[in-house]
């Protein structure tokens, strides 16, 4: 009887699975997933066949990284990106919503964070769908890990201006609130940007001020360093194409 009572149980649990989407963090860099990412993401996504993606051909690589025995042909994949419409984003929850575990992956680092999904992930909440962080690398915040700044008060405040003049003025803004409030700014760049950055930091803050630059984490060409404006400007590496954080602090 209690063999029979243990079967019914665990029939019943599978029948009323919760449905779960799993936020899946991607890498970084070119580097042996092993080193970065738990063994549960190898086998969330070795046992999910629904993936919300930025990118299907990235993704498909970072799964097949992860798991060489993974069919991808048999995988469904949603797009989220710039062009997904609202219809498409909704669509992309129906698996979740027939009770099928959805896998979240990032183009790079944590899904929704300076990322498309957390707009799924609202509608996850909205819907009463669990959600289920897992663990894996951030960029910004191992850069603020290592960069010796204020790391009880700061904030992300993601691209900033395109404009030259725009972008100047929002760095001065930056550079004023990390000296007020005594908070770490962290920002990003589009990559092929990433010099003319550099060179309107060194121009636009005071002296005294802090930045950090900190590019290619977890790659072998990892780069983190945190100096004044004053020092930067002796010698500023070459951030062509190369993915990186900034932050500013004044103490």
């Amino acid at each position: 009887m209690q063999g029979i009572t243990s079967s019914l149980l665990l029939f019943l649990k599978k029948l009323f699975r919760m449905p779960k989407l799993y936020l899946i963090p991607s890498l970084l860099s070119e580097t042996d997933w092993n080193d970065v990412l738990p063994q549960k993401i190898k086998h969330v996504c070795s046992e999910t066949k629904y993936f919300i993606v930025e990118n299907i051909r990235t993704t498909r690589r970072f799964l097949k990284k992860l798991d060489k025995e993974i069919n991808i042909d048999e995988l469904i994949f949603f797009e989220l990106n710039k062009r997904t419409t609202p219809e498409e984003i909704q669509k992309s929850l129906t698996p979740l919503i027939e009770g099928q575990n959805v896998g979240l992956v990032s183009e790079a680092g944590c899904p929704g964070i300076a990322d498309p999904g957390a707009e799924i992930v609202k509608l996850a909440h909205q819907k009463d769908i669990q959600v289920v962080p897992m663990v894996g690398p951030s960029s910004i915040l191992l850069a603020l890990m290592a960069s010796g700044m204020n790391g009880q008060n700061f904030a992300f405040v993601g691209y900033l201006p395109v404009k030259p003049n725009e972008r100047v003025k929002r760095i001065k803004q930056l550079e004023l609130k990390a000296k007020t409030e005594k908070q770490t700014q962290i920002f990003i760049e589009t990559p092929y940007r990433n010099n003319q950055m550099t060179e309107d930091l060194l121009k636009s803050c005071n002296p005294s001020t802090l930045l950090c630059i900190a590019c290619d984490l977890t790659s072998e060409n990892e780069f983190i360093s945190t100096k004044t404006i004053k020092e930067w400007k002796n010698k500023t590496p070459d951030l062509n194409k190369r993915p990186a954080i900034f932050m500013l602090y004044h103490e």
